[in-house]
């Protein structure tokens, strides 16, 4: 079934088969059927170099972005617990340079003129931004086990103030905008105590125009203030965010202090730990969908590259055969808004897929219309073949494969300090309290619950569940979250009660008050002690 994938159906996938063969397949499917639209139209011109296979069999890559003395490169560091070759930590502008932090055997750096050469790394392409970005550039390698699965970009802080005024001598949004487009996440970083978006700033948040779906915000250093000022400070970052990134839905704000040093203030420690888990397991996910992220970018890819070859076709056919080319150039760039519209509605196009009109208007002022190429329907063809077939059947193999294939997640670094252990989350809280101790945790509030439970009239040593239910709604907890409970305590499920599962059932009712989580089973340490006998007894 899939044998144009470089694979037949019937043949076994190992845990890295599937990205294989998929990057395989995209590649594949890019070079036959897109690139050639995309050359015919000079799409690269426009908007983005042509693929090569570093991008297709790349890892994920996480890229960082803030203003100076927000944490980038200390967030690096503390992912990856060790230094990395160009490191550099201040208050001020301390990281002037793009650095690609990636696995190697031995440790190391690499220029940026020399990384653009190599064929193995996805930079080929950044070539086109010359001398003064590439010496802004490198890699550093180091063999770390978090960078066998991951990659990391760290961006230069952008500056505000009198120091945005100054050159960097290289369009600085054009590289970010480069970035995003092939990086799996990118993650703006904003300091408790420097909220300010500056323009620069701005303009590289307008740099990710399309690629919302990636972005994740930090708000970091936050054990700096206290509860109250954190509100605050919260509140005005999402009015700050809300006015630079246009989208309907709430940008995703994690919050937590993210460097190795005791917390200045601890009254929020509950708030970072859960925080830093949520963002742990998001970057450890991209491994896993790296496969399906790279499909997406390439349907995106296809989408922009279909619009671009109707644009540049209706151009063409627009000019005059003989005189009066400059100002029919004019003209339709003038008008380009409405030949959108016109475009939009002839081959029934969303307005969302078209680029930024303003950016183009720009671009279209040094080309001559008359050598651009009318439309060329095997073309389109070709690439509407793709993403209804094609493509389809690759999405299909990533679902159904990626549900045999163990696991793949970040591992090594801080990820592991979280993990497993006493420090690991929610360990000895909620369900999970009591697992070690030899005592039934439940029996130190066991004399508060059998007073309840013989106010209820227990008849031979068991309530009923209408007397039960009586009791357990007073938790004011909804009639699912009661049912659940139900189910845990009534560990002999005789469809009654007797007093050390009436026990737990409070027990767990005051585990999910708290905010916890309720098991799916019970844990053993939770069982009733007379029950774990009986249970023994019985085998």
């Amino acid at each position: 079934m899939f044998s144009w994938l470089g694979r037949e159906s019937g043949a076994a996938a190992g845990p890295q088969d599937v990205l294989q063969t998929v990057t395989g397949g995209l590649q594949s499917l890019y070079s036959g059927k897109l690139l050639p639209l995309e050359e015919h139209y000079r799409f690269h011109d426009f908007h983005s170099p042509a693929l090569e296979e570093a991008d297709f069999k790349n890892l994920p890559m996480v890229l960082l972005v803030g203003q100076y003395s927000t944490g980038k490169t200390t967030f690096i560091r503390y992912l990856l617990e060790q230094d990395f070759p160009g490191m550099r930590i201040g208050p001020e502008p301390t990281t002037d340079s793009f650095i690609a932090v990636m696995y190697g055997d031995k440790e190391g750096s690499i220029p940026g003129n020399a990384l653009v050469v190599d064929p193995k790394k996805p930079f080929r392409k950044l070539n086109s931004f010359g001398n003064a970005f590439l010496n802004r550039f490198m890699c550093s390698q180091l063999p770390n086990q978090v960078l066998k699965s991951i990659s990391i970009i760290d961006s230069p802080g952008i500056l505000s103030g009198e120091k945005q005024r100054i050159s960097r001598g290289y369009d600085f949004s054009q590289v970010l905008s480069w970035f995003a487009e092939r990086v799996d996440r990118i993650i703006l970083l904003f300091d408790a105590h420097k909220l300010d978006i500056s323009d620069e700033f701005s303009e590289a948040i307008k740099a990710f125009r399309g690629q919302d779906d990636k972005i994740r915000v930090v708000l970091n250093k936050a054990d700096q203030v206290d509860t109250q000022q954190l509100m605050r400070v919260y509140g005005a970052l999402m009015w700050s965010l809300g006015k630079v990134i246009n989208t309907p839905e709430v940008v995703r704000v994690y919050i937590g202090s993210f460097w190795s040093k005791p917390l200045q203030n601890t009254e929020n420690r509950k708030l970072f730990e859960m925080e830093a888990q949520d963002l742990f397991r998001d970057i450890q996910s991209l491994p896993r969908n790296a496969a399906l992220r790279k499909l997406n970018d390439l349907i995106k890819r296809a989408r922009l590259a279909k619009v671009h070859a109707y644009i540049i076709s209706h151009l063409k056919k627009e000019m005059p055969a003989v005189f009066g080319k400059e100002a029919k150039k004019k003209e339709l760039i003038n008008t380009l808004p409405d030949i959108y519209k016109l475009i939009q509605r002839e081959h029934h196009i969303s307005p969302g897929d078209f680029p930024d009109v303003k950016k183009m208007q720009q671009q279209l002022e040094i080309y001559d219309f008359s050598k651009f190429h009318g439309l060329k329907p095997k073309l389109i063809e070709a690439v509407d073949n793709m993403l209804a077939n094609k493509i389809a059947s690759l999405m299909s193999l990533i679902r159904e494969e990626e549900n045999t294939m163990p696991s793949q997640m970040v591992h090594g670094g801080a990820f592991e300090g979280t993990s497993e252990g006493p420090f690991g989350h929610g360990y000895g809280e909620g369900a999970g309290e009591g697992a070690e101790d030899e005592e039934w945790v439940v029996a130190k509030d066991k004399p508060v619950y059998d007073e309840l439970f013989y106010m209820l009239s227990p008849i031979n040593g068991k309530i009923t569940g209408a007397n039960a239910k009586r009791e357990m709604v007073n938790s004011k907890l909804p009639n699912s979250v009661l049912g659940k409970i139900w189910k845990l305590a009534d560990y002999d499920k005789d469809g009654m009660l007797d007093e050390e599962e009436f026990a737990l059932a409070k027990h767990l009712i005051k585990i999910k008050l708290e905010g916890f989580e309720l098991p799916n089973d019970l844990p053993p340490h939770l069982i009733p002690p007379s029950h774990r006998k009986a249970q023994q007894n019985s085998e």
